[in-house]
């Protein structure tokens, strides 16, 4: 295995521009950075990283590559496809992939690495864009457990908070029922407003009192307080397109598992609605929304 000297960033979305620029910050060495979309790396522009030309490019100048994809179509694509970076990655490179992505796609991935040398992790991540600007992420991976001693320090330059989950496709089962349980406490809050409002208390007063009781949680913190209380569901944050996409894959691991997650189930269901009302690119929070329109 080498050296990281070079850290490679491919994806410079919601969240990997603001990672990629806290590992700018932090690493002593270079950091080149490659977007499909050649508008984002304009977002860089006032940091030291180098801007690839190519993926090809940006496999050959790096020791370590970090992804953050859409999803796993995307990180298929780049890891495995025809013109993915397997076909251009060299013996002792490490690929970390912290996009959110299917367990088994991340065995896949590591299983076909393995055999040409290269070194493969699932590091995907948690919490907000304010957390991924402010580096305070929390990571789950899945690792080797030699592999994961060196690859913590790189991770830490993003978050605060790093869990090592089990081998690999371990941090993607973890991130993936973490977000199974973050949507089930928003559809939790959007449910206690609706009753708590036709019921003749003020929203501010609920998650007020609800923040300082056995009910606080960080859904209530972040998704509630800052999010459904303002009203505000911008586009751009995490959509409820890609909410379903999470979930989707949280469904597909219960099939897997034989566990009826019927609380997952019902949140499917209010996605999908939101969709249909149009509201599928905005911050996915906006489920309150379909919620307080249900009637009994």
């Amino acid at each position: 295995m080498r050296n990281i000297e070079t850290i490679g960033f491919i994806g410079l979305g919601v969240m990997g521009e603001p990672m990629c620029r806290n590992i700018a910050k932090k690493h002593n060495g270079d950091v080149v950075a490659f977007d499909i979309n050649s508008s984002t790396l304009l977002k860089l522009a006032d940091t030291n990283v180098e801007l690839a030309e190519s993926l090809e490019n940006l496999i050959m100048k790096s020791d370590l590559i970090l992804l953050s994809l859409p999803g796993g179509m995307e990180v298929e694509d780049v890891c495995l496809g025809p013109s993915g970076i397997i076909n251009h990655l060299q013996d002792g490179q490490f690929v970390i992939d912290c996009s959110t992505a299917p367990p088994n796609l991340s065995r896949k991935i590591y299983e076909r690495y393995n055999k040409i040398g290269v070194v493969f992790a699932d590091s995907p991540v948690a919490r907000t864009r304010q957390a991924a600007l402010n580096g305070t992420l929390s990571i789950m991976v899945g690792a080797e457990p030699g592999i994961f001693s060196i690859i913590e320090p790189i991770l830490s330059y993003m978050a605060t908070d790093i869990v090592h989950c089990g081998k690999v496709g371990a941090g993607q089962v973890c991130k993936i029922l973490n977000n199974m349980v973050l949507f089930q406490n928003i559809a939790a809050l959007s449910e206690a407003i609706a009753i708590g409002t036709q019921a003749g208390v003020e929203v501010e007063k609920l998650f007020e009192s609800i923040s300082m009781s056995s009910g606080d949680s960080f859904a209530l913190r972040n998704h509630g307080m800052k999010s459904i209380l303002l009203e505000e569901y911008p586009a751009g944050a995490f959509s409820v397109n890609y909410a379903l996409k999470d979930l989707t894959y949280a469904l597909d691991l219960s099939k897997a598992s034989g566990v009826v997650a019927e609380g997952a189930e019902r949140i499917n269901r209010l996605f999908k609605s939101a969709i249909e009302e149009g509201w599928g690119d905005n911050y996915h929070p906006i489920i309150k929304k379909v919620i307080e329109n249900i009637k009994s």
